[in-house]
């Protein structure tokens, strides 16, 4: 940013992204100093969420047209309950006139309203449905069960797997100590025979006497070991060690001084019982050992088996939680449109029941002087529908015919055939009525929202600063051809005139078709659409972004109805060029 005074002797400040610099130049240096200094981005434009009124207008261009007479009445007929006027009354712009029976009326806008109450409730209860944040917890809690059923069948088969482990180390143990029994055995067997002695068993075959007495059988002469294991690796003393040690005599056989001379026996003759003992017990152990270690593979397998079998059920959970918050998450905003939609078309029939009712209370559209009356009180009204035939060349209606709004017997010189009442069919005639009417022409969907009663703000291309207020008295039940498009033509009555209005003039009329106050709004420069969905941008507190997604209800001129998703006092961006 940078700011500096016209002067050029003036002290400049700059100030950069880089810091601030104050120094005295010149206005030339000053705007090429500013030129080498970046911007600030522009912040968007913003706007409020805020309570207010709603309105949506339609507007079209017709023509000024001075009027003498004017037909009112009431557009559903019921019986007459209240009639202010007489004829000769002078009424003004407003002033109540009659009332209608509007009990009929009420009961329909009660109905209607209590449908339009229910049809919010369950639009209400489809907003809030807890079904889908309900199915991301079960998924939560799925995958929960899911990971503690694995991390417990691991835990299970490491268990599993150390026990079969641990088997096989006791039987490659048992396995050496058998080894180790078996070899003491034949050693003394065989050390017993070679000194004459009567062996228990039959020296093994292909055995040979070592000084010491110790045997040596079959190639490497090792103990028998799964795994190779010795007395040094299994951590205990060689078996052919342990024992009584007998002091002998030199004999003959020369091995082990055992010779079996006088004078003392082999030692080796005594341990052949024991030995053979210990092999038994070598034997039997390592039969259990083999038991065991089967017994823990087979664990093993089960578990294995039994614990992907209870992961794969916990999956299973974890999917079918998924796919319920997919389907309660799909149909969610199906069923929230659907019951927007249905709220909008009882919305639709309760406006319409409520104009009903206000419509049996009958106001002057503008002031004039009450020339007919056809009803009294207690008596039952048609629908006003009829108009004033004009005469050629002229605005003024045609008297005596049926339908006019003059009781005279003659017309244009010809006998009139006689009107059954003054104003035919009307209810009230409005006579010698000072201002002006507007005749205006719009397309067929706007005249589809135009309906008698409704307000209309009139302005002038002849007078730019008029403007007046009118009233709409009528639609074109028939559509009119004009330049290939179909447009109906809608009468818009003046509640005031300026003496600078003159008939002919052409005037643009913009007519309130809706209306709805002290509601929550939105700009609709802040609402984008996609689809059915509407969404504004809202900034937080802190300066962030967000899109959120509302429920908009009527959509005005500059403003859109907040129904559901939006508070009041939300900063919301607004779409810039719009």
């Amino acid at each position: 940013m940078i700011n500096f005074l016209t002067s050029p002797s003036t002290l400049i400040t700059a100030r950069c992204s880089t810091g601030r610099v104050m120094v005295s130049i010149g206005l030339v240096a000053a705007l090429g100093l500013a030129a080498g200094c970046g911007t600030e981005p522009t912040p968007p434009p913003t706007g409020r969420v805020e309570r207010g009124t709603v309105v949506t207008r339609v507007s079209a261009s017709g023509s000024l047209s001075a009027i003498k007479e004017l037909n009112v009445g009431f557009p559903k007929g019921a019986q007459l309950k209240e009639l202010l006027v007489k004829v000769g009354d002078r009424v003004t712009p407003g002033q109540v006139v009659a009332r209608e029976d509007d009990f009929a009326f009420r009961q329909v806008l009660n109905q209607l309203q209590g449908q339009l109450n229910a049809q919010q409730a369950l639009l209400d209860q489809a907003i809030n449905d807890p079904t889908a944040a309900g199915a991301h917890d079960t998924l939560e809690q799925a995958r929960q069960v899911l990971a503690a059923t694995e991390k417990s069948v691991q835990a299970q088969l490491q268990a599993d797997e150390t026990a079969v482990d641990q088997a096989h180390r006791q039987l490659d143990f048992d396995s050496f100590l058998l080894d180790k029994a078996e070899q003491a055995l034949r050693a003394d067997q065989a050390s017993c025979a070679a000194t004459g002695g009567i062996p228990a068993t039959p020296a093994t075959p292909g055995t040979a006497a070592t000084p010491g007495g110790v045997a040596r059988t079959g190639p490497g002469s090792g103990p028998r070991s799964s795994v190779g294991v010795g007395p040094t690796e299994a951590g205990v003393e060689d078996p052919a060690r342990v024992g009584p040690v007998y002091a002998g005599t030199t004999g003959t056989g020369g091995a082990n001084g055992s010779g079996g001379g006088a004078g003392g026996g082999n030692p080796a003759c005594n341990r052949v019982a024991t030995d053979q003992t210990n092999v038994v017990n070598a034997r039997r152990t390592l039969l259990t050992d083999k038991a065991t270690l089967t017994a823990a593979q087979q664990r093993l397998n089960v578990d294995r088996a039994s614990g992907q079998v209870s992961i794969e059920n916990a999956r299973q959970s974890v999917v079918t939680a998924q796919n319920t918050l997919v389907s309660a998450a799909t149909n969610r905003p199906f069923n929230i449109d659907q019951q927007v939609a249905l709220v909008a078309s009882i919305q639709a029939q309760v406006a319409n029941a409520q104009r009903d009712v206000e419509n049996t209370v009958l106001r002057a559209p503008v002031g004039g002087t009450v020339s007919v009356i056809n009803g009294t009180v207690g008596e039952f009204l048609q629908p006003s529908s009829g108009v004033s035939p004009l005469a050629p060349g002229s605005t003024a209606p045609i008297p005596g015919l049926n339908g006019v709004t003059s009781n005279s017997s003659t017309s244009l010189g010809n006998p009139a055939t006689g009107a059954a009442r003054p104003g035919g069919t009307q209810f009230l005639v409005l006579d010698d009525v000072n201002t002006f009417q507007v005749v205006v022409p719009f397309e067929e969907s706007d005249a589809a929202k135009v309906a008698p009663n409704q307000k209309v703000n009139v302005t002038f291309d002849a007078i730019p600063d008029l403007n007046r207020a009118g009233t709409v008295v009528s639609v074109a039940p028939s559509g009119s051809n004009i330049s290939s498009v179909i447009n109906y033509y809608v009468t818009v009555v003046l509640n005031e005139i300026d003496p600078r209005l003159k008939n002919g003039q052409t005037a643009q009329a913009r007519v309130t078709t809706n209306e709805v106050d002290d509601v929550l709004t939105v700009p609709n420069s802040a609402v984008r659409k996609r689809g059915d969905q509407s969404t504004v941008t809202v900034i937080d507190a802190a300066g962030n972004q967000q899109q959120v997604r509302f429920q908009p209800g009527l959509v005005g001129d500059d403003r859109t109805q907040v129904i559901s998703g939006l508070r009041e006092g939300q900063q919301v961006v607004l779409r810039q060029g719009v």
